[in-house]
């Protein structure tokens, strides 16, 4: 007992800061959404969308209680009408279905109650395609949250994360095989309830919900927010001029908010009009992350590549060529002030790190698919832009390789990601779908805070 004496929580609000910190990744990005469950979810849910800078709502699950014990759930009900029931607990305690029918009726009833008086009027955001954060003050069996997950799965997100600042253990485990990320400060093994955890754990009102509710919606982000650069949702072919001509690329932004920016460094053989490099960068875009494709040699060198293989293994030259397509962008209007990415493929991925080198003021993060770092040479030990190798399980003497350039980056953060199953190029079933959600968190968590304390910084 004694683990419980120490409460880590004044009250929900307090618990609401210290699980925005966890989720610091997510700040600036503009398709978050935050989903707070009432009623004591929304206290804690309201810090957590205040911090991430993202709008705020209440998303109605209710308990279904015993009847014999109403504190212990056997199930849930949500919007929309998903319900879900724990088959243990029905069979532990004999629960007829005539017992689950009425407790139902009457948590569905006091469900659109809550859902009328919360929203005022208020007509529900669009979820489809977004990432949500289910927040609640704390989570034991799971069965509210369950049922969250599932509703919400119906309305097609492009991501679900849990947050809670307290989750039991084995709750916490399950979650992670339903949702795509699980958040929380403490995790006990031994849960005794979710009230031991806080200081002050009085009940939270409607009126408390709404008032709270009304203050988000009042002071959510402008379309113009500070933490992200609005800029056209389009694209356009351009002209980068370097010493020897001119690169083609494409310059490419999100339909909304952008809050970085990633340059693609494509390998040997490859061209910024690979079908492959093109629907990662949608998918990035989706994220809120413009894009640049642009071909590395000039329509001569490449005819003469073709034939003699003579530039797309010579590192030192693209990485000069990656150097200036990175300071013409900051020429550029639009993109200017966006924090920058590089995401290298094959031999393309040595050249960016040899140019994160170069401009390791501006460049604040590198993600190589199947890459090789190896051929960057001396440049390794001094790249200092946090850096994700994703390589294929199955192929075997790069992944080696890319450990081995690892153990030599010892000024940056460097994560290794092997997709099991996978190749050199990624084609095997959903390996290059994990690829780029894999790239689309690292661009996300590493960008999108520089560009929070940029604009804080000339504030």
């Amino acid at each position: 007992m004694f683990a419980y004496r120490v409460t880590p929580f004044d009250d929900r609000r307090d618990a609401g800061k210290k699980l925005a910190e966890r989720l610091g990744h997510l700040v600036g990005r503009p398709d978050i959404v935050v989903l707070a469950l009432p009623r004591g979810g929304v206290p804690v849910a309201f810090e957590v969308a205040r911090a991430l800078r993202a709008p705020l709502e209440a998303f109605m699950v209710r308990k279904l209680g015993l009847p014999q014990h109403a504190e212990l759930a056997m199930g849930a009900v949500a919007s929309g009408g998903v319900r879900w029931l724990n088959p243990q607990v029905l069979a532990a305690y004999g629960v007829s279905r005539q017992e689950i029918d009425a407790v139902t009726r009457r948590e569905t009833a006091e469900l659109a109650r809550r859902e009328a008086a919360y929203r005022q009027g208020r007509p529900a955001s669009e979820l489809a395609g977004k990432t949500l954060v289910i927040v609640d003050d704390g989570i034991a069996t799971g069965a509210t949250m369950f049922t969250a997950i599932a509703a919400l799965r119906e309305l097609r997100p492009a991501r679900l994360i849990v947050a809670a600042p307290v989750i039991a253990a084995g709750t916490a485990e399950a979650l992670r095989s339903v949702a795509d990320e699980v958040a929380c400060i403490a995790s006990p093994a031994e849960f005794l309830a979710v009230g031991v955890w806080y200081k002050d754990f009085e009940q939270v009102s409607d009126e408390q919900v709404v008032s709270l509710l009304d203050e988000a919606a009042r002071t959510a982000p402008r379309s113009d927010a500070a933490t992200a650069v609005r800029v056209r949702p389009d694209s356009r072919t351009v002209r980068i001029p370097i010493t020897d001509g001119a690169l083609i690329g494409d310059l490419a932004f999100p339909s909304g908010l952008a809050v970085g920016l990633v340059v693609f460094v494509h390998g040997s053989g490859s061209s910024r009009l690979s079908p492959r490099n093109q629907e990662v960068a949608a998918v990035l875009r989706s994220h809120g992350l413009a894009t640049l494709l642009f071909d590395l040699l000039t329509p001569r060198e490449e005819t003469m590549d073709r034939e003699t293989a003579e530039f797309r293994f010579d590192i030192p030259l693209l990485a000069r060529r990656l150097v200036a397509v990175t300071d013409w962008l900051h020429t550029v209007p639009e993109v200017a002030t966006l924090p920058m990415g590089y995401f290298g493929a094959s031999t393309g991925a040595a050249a960016a790190l040899a140019a994160a080198a170069d401009r390791s003021a501006v460049i604040h993060a590198v993600v190589s698919r199947g890459g090789r770092p190896d051929l960057a040479g001396p440049a390794l030990a001094i790249v200092t832009a946090p850096t994700l190798l994703i390589v294929g399980g199955e192929d075997r003497e790069v992944l080696q390789l890319n450990r081995d350039a690892r153990v030599r980056m010892d000024a940056a953060r460097v994560e290794l990601a092997m997709v099991p199953g996978a190749g050199h190029l990624f084609e095997e079933g959903d390996a290059m779908e994990k690829v780029t959600r894999l790239a689309s968190d690292w661009f996300a968590e590493h960008l999108a805070p520089k560009l929070a304390e940029t604009v804080a910084n000339h504030t």
